[in-house]
């Protein structure tokens, strides 16, 4: 039998894996396309606007689910819809990696 604590370290590890694997993206390509996210959310993905969030270290899988959301009006912002109509899945999953590799 499987000793609670080691049940729990496993099942970390198979959801960080899982989470890394499903919004995998080029970083560098990211950080290219960042340019357009710089005006409201900061050049290292810190916003020095009190209302908008911060990007920097925001899981990669998260980000995704959002701007997919935004691009497709399920998520409705004014700004972030425009912002994102003309992004691909790929801008979207190397932004998410590049604001995810940002600490």
């Amino acid at each position: 039998m499987l000793k609670p604590t080691l049940l729990v370290f496993g099942l970390l590890v198979a959801f960080s894996y899982i989470g890394n694997t499903l919004a995998a993206g080029d970083v560098a390509a990211g950080k290219k396309k960042a340019g357009i996210c710089i005006g409201c959310h900061g050049v290292a993905g810190i916003s020095m606007i009190p209302t908008y969030p911060n990007l920097a270290g925001q899981k990669a899988g998260y980000t995704v689910k959002q701007l997919k959301a935004f691009r497709d009006k399920t998520r409705k912002d004014m700004a972030m819809s425009s912002m994102s109509e003309s992004l691909t899945d790929e801008d979207i999953q190397n932004l998410a990696a590049y604001y995810a590799s940002l600490k």
